[in-house]
């Protein structure tokens, strides 16, 4: 199993947005830097387009980390696809690829927030169309030096190459999704790797999703190993499973309200946070042998799973307590879960 973060470059509490911008970027590359330090697999930067987040260009982010960085790989977590043109989406990250010496992969998505659409001039009635005809251009680009498309959203390409070429052949692209079923069986009739983003209730809930996932793989003919699944969720290691929870709660408490108020959903509750804590709640918070117990045994009630990646950013933690939580992860969750299916 391989183990990574996510970031969003995110400050939801007072003292984390009265940060200086430069400060918290120089911060996160840091955190990038601490994680290929210790050994961990994957690094992914987010996409948003508001004030809290400093993420709207991740592959400027990632493209600095991976000067900074000799081994892992870094990723978008996810790329909003329905709101870039995916020549240029191409192009960015196959230059990444490029630059890190083959370490660059993409997850692309729809976005769990509409604020691109506006932005870009994009009609939120496109929302599924455009994501599904972008995908459909992205995978061609990746398949075809010279690229023969078209489409109802964008002009056609008849033959126009698109460069630079990346590194590795293919980029890997994985899906990103969330609990739609037709995004989970469009990812499975494509063969490309899931990425599932699990951030509240119980990771085994989505067990019938990531079984529809396989089973349209398998009706399309892709083989097991093309068909593989990844978990996002929010997590945080310190030395005890109080000190984690008292740590992350404010800032996710301030997070999820932001995101509650907006969407008609019911505050977030010290109880309710409490209760995801168990052993099947999704949340990954803990000291490292119990998130690491907690992590094999979601692998186990998916099927199995081939990646694993903490949110920690969303909880506006201190930079301090970030980077020694990276480094638990690798000293002691990572090798805990290296032989885990």
């Amino acid at each position: 199993m391989q183990i990574g973060i996510d970031s969003f470059a995110a400050a939801y509490t007072e003292t984390s947005l009265s940060r200086s911008t430069p400060d918290r970027l120089r911060e996160l590359l840091e955190q990038i830097e601490q994680a290929d330090r210790v050994g961990l697999d994957v690094f992914g930067i987010g996409e948003h387009h508001r004030r809290e987040y400093l993420d709207s260009a991740p592959a400027m982010i990632l493209a600095a980390a991976a000067a900074r960085t000799r081994r892992i790989r870094l990723t978008s977590a996810v790329a909003v696809l329905s709101a870039i043109d995916p020549v240029r989406l191409f192009q960015q990250f196959a230059t990444l690829d490029l630059l890190s010496e083959g370490r660059a992969e993409m997850v692309v998505g729809r976005g769990s927030f509409i604020d691109a659409f506006p932005l870009f001039g994009l009609n939120l009635d496109d929302y599924d169309s455009l994501f599904e005809e972008h995908l459909d251009l992205l995978l061609n680009i990746r398949a075809n030096e010279q690229v023969h498309w078209s489409g109802r959203h964008r002009p056609a390409l008849t033959g126009q190459g698109v460069y630079p070429r990346p590194l590795q052949n293919p980029l890997p692209i994985w899906v990103g999704v969330g609990g739609t079923p037709k995004s989970f069986a469009r990812a499975g009739a494509l063969g490309l790797p899931l990425m599932v983003a699990i951030i509240g209730g119980e990771t085994q809930q989505f067990k019938p999703l990531v079984d529809l996932y396989r089973e349209t793989g398998a009706r399309f003919g892709h083989s097991p190993e093309q068909l593989q699944v990844g978990v996002h969720s929010l997590g945080y290691v310190a030395e005890t499973k109080k000190e984690a929870a008292n740590d992350f709660f404010p800032g996710y408490a301030r997070a999820i309200d932001s995101v509650a108020k907006e969407r008609g959903w019911r505050p977030p509750s010290r109880a309710a946070f409490d209760a995801q804590l168990g052993p099947e709640g999704a949340l990954l918070i803990g000291d490292a042998d119990e998130v690491a117990g907690k992590i094999a045994h979601h692998s186990e009630a998916l099927g199995g799973i081939a990646r694993i990646t903490f949110q920690m950013n969303v909880a506006s933690l201190p930079h301090a307590k970030m980077m020694r939580a990276i480094e638990t992860i690798g000293a002691r969750v990572a090798p805990a879960l290296r032989g885990v299916p």
